[in-house]
């Protein structure tokens, strides 16, 4: 009779297969996972937003929203709704800081819009938000 040799190699095709299916998994839910819509322009170096800023987001569409630098949910707002939101802000704060998120899409009229409103409102500090990148140069 033949004496079986000891095994002293490992088989590394199971972890394969296990490392493809996570791989699966993370390539499937990872798109679920961003929350945000709106798709800033890129610029050369970002510094990081002000702690209790209040984002002013700007969609493709030209739809607005507020939101808290420190919340996730954004309150729709229509061109009035956003000029008493801006005045109740700024009563509250003065020196309340302001960014605009506008998406790449928008067209720049309408960025230069929500400036001018915030301007008419008495806003005094106003920064555009973008993302670090190329800025497509």
């Amino acid at each position: 009779m033949r004496q079986r040799r000891l095994m002293n190699q490992i088989n590394v095709v199971p972890y394969i297969d296990v490392m493809l299916v996570l791989l699966v998994i993370f390539m499937v839910t990872a798109p679920m996972i961003q929350t945000g819509t709106i798709n800033v322009p890129a610029a050369g170096q970002v510094s990081s937003p002000p702690t209790e800023a209040i984002v002013i987001e700007v969609k493709a569409d030209g739809a607005m929203a507020l939101r808290a630098t420190t919340s996730a949910n954004a309150r729709p707002v229509s061109n009035l709704e956003f000029q008493r939101a801006l005045g109740e802000a700024l009563a509250k704060n003065p020196e309340q800081t302001f960014l605009v998120a506008a998406d790449a899409a928008l067209p720049y009229q309408k960025v230069v819009d929500v400036l001018e409103a915030a301007r008419l409102a008495g806003v005094q500090k106003i920064s555009l938000q973008t993302q670090s990148g190329s800025g497509g140069r």
